[in-house]
């Protein structure tokens, strides 16, 4: 098939569901009000409640959701075909990850712009509260640990990216002080930091900088050490002066990076040249259901609803917002995907240079990245087939070489910083509200929330020494990560229950991601009690018995409103 006639054909299908099913649901289920008034409003502080603008939020919004999971998902579920994944992803975002994030937006802006952890409590029972709020932290503890893993490796990888992403941090600052101390336009002057952080992407490309050893401890350590202190001096910080506009600049990269891959699809509009569909991929687990739990981003991820609720809430303006930021930006994240899969599977066939110095095209270049499981997982293997095959695609607008890997290098550690920034914001939220619940209220002050957000995340990292310790439990991430979209939708269901609302378009999606996120922890049980890895499998029965245990809980609960 042609990459081209493959692009069109999606983005009209995301255009068509925008308007179609996204108005539905805003109309008839969750029943906007767009002059309702909102958190952000009624409980503003200028720290984490900002009445702000719906385009800028939409880009924090964005930003915060997509990291890598968008870009990592299908770059691995692609070895089972380019057709199952993508199929995946555009019918999974339309009815199922924006009906999600729309939905948590929407609870939480009803609840104060409380976490839908938090207000579990009030639509099902505080035992519910507690262990969603300790599932939600599981996973963010994971995050903030992983992310700056993951950004250290990528600085390593990418030392270009350097310079451009720290020097991201004053040109948003002074977007942020313009726009909110000056009353500045947003567009224009986004538009002028936009154009300094590429002139400053570059200058990364002719200056690249490899963090060396600081006192003994290793450059992978040092960086991780410092992304620590970031992500604590950044999620204590007032959200306009500084996570708001980078994340709005982060946007606008983005759009700049998707037009730069729409151009080269346009222009090279290469034959698709990974398989259709592959049953059984050498090494790979099954598709059903790891299908549905690699690709997690683009299609429906249990993090988007931490983000919409976490932070989200608190900024939106109104109600009437909420389709926009929530359901499109889920749209527009299955539009990301959408590029990946295009740059993986055409775009890698452009071109391919192989340890030996040969360069493969076509079929040939495909099949040596993707010729088992082990080939395609790691992280350099995941974003390298990324990064080669939009490359490609880029270079066919005349860009020379060494630029496109800057910007795709400055792109990847920008997401990746986006996630840090919001999952250490959104598990200071979460410390509050377990706090506030266990009445220690030392710890539901900001600072004292952070420490601990930040401290366990720096205890996992370097449990093993290395920086590496979150690697130990991310095997468990991606099954935890889905489990929390579920339950996610299974708190929507009930609140919807309570206000006598159709609740099939939520429950749907709820009962399949309940079965599939289960599925699959079975079989990881499964596979780390014969290999005898018993702390894996103490943690992993421990997440699937809590899931069980809100299902009951909920099925109880909707049981009596049904009675009633």
């Amino acid at each position: 098939m042609n990459s081209l006639l493959l692009a069109v054909i999606v983005f009209a299908g995301y255009l068509i569901a925008y308007h179609t099913y996204g108005r539905f649901l805003a109309k008839k289920i969750f029943n906007i009000d767009p002059d309702a008034p909102c958190p952000s409003e009624t409980l503003r502080d200028n720290v984490d409640f900002v009445p702000t603008n719906k385009h800028v939020l939409f880009g924090h919004h964005y930003t915060s959701i997509a990291g890598l999971g968008p870009i990592v998902g299908p770059a691995v579920a692609i070895i089972w075909g380019w057709v199952p994944a993508m199929l995946w992803v555009f019918f999974g975002s339309i009815f199922m990850g924006a009906v999600h994030d729309f939905g948590s937006l929407i609870v939480s802006l009803r609840g104060k712009g409380r976490s839908i952890g938090d207000l579990s409590n009030g639509i099902v029972n505080s035992r519910v509260r507690t262990l969603f709020l300790l599932i939600i932290f599981f996973e963010l503890w994971i995050v903030i640990a992983i992310f700056a893993l993951i950004i250290a490796l990528l600085f390593n990888m990418y030392p270009e990216s350097v310079l451009p992403v720290w020097l991201q941090l004053p040109i948003a600052v002074a977007l942020g002080y313009f726009v909110y101390e000056k009353g500045r336009d947003h567009v224009l002057l986004g538009i002028v930091a936009v154009i300094l952080m590429y002139v400053t992407v570059v200058a990364g490309a002719y200056l690249p900088f490899t963090m060396p050893a600081v006192l003994g401890i290793p450059s992978l350590a040092v960086w991780i050490i410092i992304l620590l202190v970031y992500a604590y001096i950044a999620s204590t910080i007032p959200v306009q002066k500084l996570l708001q506009p980078r994340d709005y600049m982060n946007s606008h990269q983005l759009f700049v990076a998707m037009l730069l891959l729409a151009l080269g699809v346009l222009i090279a509009h290469p034959q698709i040249i990974a398989p259709k569909f592959v049953a059984s991929p050498e090494g790979a687990p099954p598709i059903l259901p790891f299908l549905f739990v690699i690709i997690a981003c683009g299609a429906i991820s249990g993090f988007h609803c931490l983000v919409a609720s976490g932070t989200s809430s608190k900024q939106c303006d109104r109600e009437g917002s909420a389709q926009f930021i929530s359901y499109g930006g889920m749209l527009m994240e299955g539009v990301l995907s959408t590029f990946v899969l295009i740059s993986i599977g055409a775009g890698l066939g452009l071109g391919l240079k192989v340890a030996s110095g040969e360069t493969l095209t076509g079929v040939q270049a495909f099949t040596h990245h993707y010729a088992n499981w082990a080939a395609a997982s790691g992280l350099s293997a995941k974003l390298g087939a990324f990064v080669t095959g939009s490359s490609n695609l880029i270079s066919a607008l005349g860009i020379p070489e060494k630029i496109t890997i800057a910007i795709m290098g400055v792109f990847l550690v920008s997401f990746a910083g986006t996630t840090l920034d919001s999952a250490t914001r959104i598990q200071r939220y979460v410390v509050s509200e377990l706090a506030g619940a266990w009445r220690l209220k030392f710890l539901t002050g900001k600072h004292p929330a952070t420490l601990v957000a930040v401290l366990t995340a720096f205890l996992l990292a370097f449990s093993n020494g290395s920086g590496k310790g979150a690697l130990l439990l991310w095997p468990l991430f991606g099954a935890v990560n889905q489990l929390l979209a579920g339950l996610a939708l299974l708190v929507i269901t009930v609140y919807l229950a309570r206000r006598h609302t159709r609740i099939v378009f939520t429950a749907i999606p709820m009962v399949f991601m309940i079965i599939m996120t289960g599925w699959a922890m079975i079989y990881n049980l499964n596979t780390f009690f014969n290999s005898a890895d018993w702390f894996l499998f103490a943690i992993g029965l421990a997440t699937l018995l809590l899931e069980v245990w809100m299902v009951v809980e909920s099925i109880v609960v909707l049981k009596k409103v049904y009675r009633g």
